[in-house]
């Protein structure tokens, strides 16, 4: 009796080529997210350099906001077309061309001369960005043995916190460079797109080492395959269960992700402002740029930590107390602590110990995403009905940016900085309480395995 109580580890359960797998998978979401990231940090220096505006000016703001929800709207578009297309012709193939699409893309922004060049690659970005996360996640489900799953999964989101610590880390890299002399300050953003080109590398390694996973053969075999992307979603729709759970996971996805990027993504211009005030009361304009720059990248360092450890933390929770629960937990939580910050930020200090918290549970609920959206769906759609929930929210977050532009440039403008990009932050909170009520009528899959 004692021995069958003794549990093998998880991880001890999964082999090489799974490892291997999860390996080019989650590593290609890690680059996703590092690329996102670089234009995160980058787009108000690259936008003031190409419009040759101080990066606090609302012209600015309003442009970054702007070529925001382009790339989302990419985001989402890729989303939509890559989830199908993996699943009629392959999930390995359309992750590698993903990986490689916006690699070069990247190489390419560095080059951009004008803020419409830069807004339109930034949209083709989009397109392979929202591709990967579909794709990565339905190889994940398929090829992870049933036991290690659900970590593997959670994993898969720690590593997109591993890709935005590291697009910090190379930023103070970077930026310590400039200070030496190696590279001129106003073309930082220029050497961080440019570095945004590595994972042409991964890429190569997909081509050769990544296979479609045994499942999605098997149905190939069957001839049970979508017969084209369109039709992948008019069968979707077609089966009740499928189409009720399509509607609960991308409501739940819209509320996490346009809580990230409407709201969340939009506090490092907040500290832009606030950072500035504050060195600017011991330095002259052009000394303060460094230290604000470097306070930036230590206060996102942190925050990406709280953000694995929320991530990591999702994973138990949702083991320990249903999916249900636990994204309504971290929804009321991200709205409290969100409002919050927004509201009490004053200083550098502030920022380390807020964005943490506040980070905890909003990229804590994106780790719930890829946990959650698979065990909604059969096999044969599984990579279009994940695809479809999550980029549906890019799509929301998108426009979620142009209204939270709006109300910075519009409704709030008339107030003294950085009042505009407080308020309208708030405001947009509501949306972690529509995501609350969603999660508490969503079905529970807690020890549902996957359908096939």
């Amino acid at each position: 009796m004692a021995s069958d109580k003794l549990k093998t580890p998880w991880w001890r359960e999964v082999t090489a080529g799974q490892w291997l797998v999860f390996a080019i998978a989650s590593t290609a979401w890690l680059f996703d997210i590092l690329e996102q990231r670089i234009f995160s940090l980058m787009r108000i220096p690259a936008l003031s350099a190409l419009m040759d505006i101080p990066g606090g000016d609302l012209q600015v703001q309003g442009t970054a906001k702007v070529a925001t929800a382009l790339m989302l709207v990419g985001c989402g578009v890729g989303g939509l077309a890559g989830g199908a297309l993996g699943d009629r012709y392959g999930r390995a193939r359309l992750l590698t061309w993903s990986i490689a699409l916006y690699a070069i893309c990247n190489a390419l922004t560095a080059m951009a001369q004008t803020p419409d060049q830069l807004i339109a690659l930034l949209f083709v970005s989009g397109l392979s960005f929202g591709a990967v996360f579909g794709l990565a996640v339905a190889i994940i489900s398929e090829t992870a043995p049933p036991t290690a799953r659900l970590a593997m999964l959670a994993l898969l989101q720690v590593m997109s916190a591993v890709g935005n610590v590291l697009a910090a880390v190379i930023k103070l890299e970077v930026d310590a460079l400039a200070v030496a002399g190696v590279i001129d300050m106003t073309n930082v953003w220029r050497a961080m797109f440019l570095i945004g080109a590595t994972p042409v590398v991964l890429a190569i390694i997909s081509a050769f080492k990544l296979r479609e996973t045994e499942t999605w053969l098997r149905l190939k075999q069957q001839g049970a395959l979508p017969k084209s992307a369109v039709n992948a979603y008019v069968e979707l729709f077609r089966r009740p269960e499928d189409r009720r759970n399509l509607y609960y996971g991308t409501a739940i996805s819209a509320s996490g992700i346009v809580g990230l990027w409407a709201i969340g993504e939009y506090a490092v211009d907040l500290q832009d402002v606030i950072f500035t005030n504050y060195y600017l009361a011991d330095h002259t304009a052009a000394a303060a740029k460094i230290p604000v720059a470097q306070t930036k990248n230590w206060a996102y360092i942190l925050q990406m930590i709280g953000g694995g450890l929320g991530m990591a933390s999702f994973g138990w929770a949702a083991e320990r107390f249903g999916r249900r629960a636990t994204f309504i937990a971290t929804f009321l939580a991200s709205f409290v602590t969100t409002v919050f910050a927004y509201w009490h930020m004053q200083t550098p200090g502030d920022a380390y110990w807020m964005m943490p918290i506040m980070y905890f549970f909003q990229l804590g609920a994106l780790a719930g995403f890829s946990i959650y959206l698979p065990e909604l769906f059969s096999a044969r759609f599984r990579g279009t009905g994940v695809s479809f929930a999550y980029n549906l929210g890019r799509f929301a977050a998108a426009g979620g940016s142009f209204f939270s532009a709006l109300m910075t440039t519009r409704v709030f403008a008339g107030l003294e900085s950085p009042l505009p990009l407080r308020y309208s932050a708030m405001v947009m909170c509501a949306i972690f309480l529509f995501g609350a009520v969603t999660s508490w009528f969503a079905p529970e899959t807690k020890g549902v395995p996957p359908r096939d």
